[in-house]
């Protein structure tokens, strides 16, 4: 019976010094830096975009005027999961505020 011995190496790779947590990562040469605010910004805003396409189609569909069953039904199954993500994303960013704030340093 052949037994494998385990080495430990110590090839990490070593750290500066002092890191600059506040600085944004720098993707790419051309990348355009965006905070974190304008990217849910937008999102809530495609989000309203959504529900009142919905909220126009169901108006129509209920007029008359014109619009099928089909096209309202895409358009509040649109909304409804641009709005379960945004609240799937709301309740992980809640979870990880409490569980930092949970944290004792």
């Amino acid at each position: 019976m052949q037994t494998n011995s385990v080495t430990q190496t110590s090839t990490i790779a070593s750290l500066p010094d002092s890191l600059d947590l506040q600085a944004p990562l720098q993707p790419g040469a051309g990348a355009q830096k965006t905070p974190f605010a304008d990217l849910f910004q937008n999102a809530m805003e495609n989000v309203k975009q959504l529900e009142d396409k919905a909220s126009t189609a169901v108006q129509g569909l209920l007029d008359g005027s014109g619009v099928d069953v089909h096209t309202a039904m895409i358009a509040t199954s649109d909304a409804d999961a641009a709005f379960e993500l945004s609240l799937a994303v709301r309740n992980k960013a809640v979870g990880a505020f409490q569980q930092m704030m949970s944290m004792q340093f």
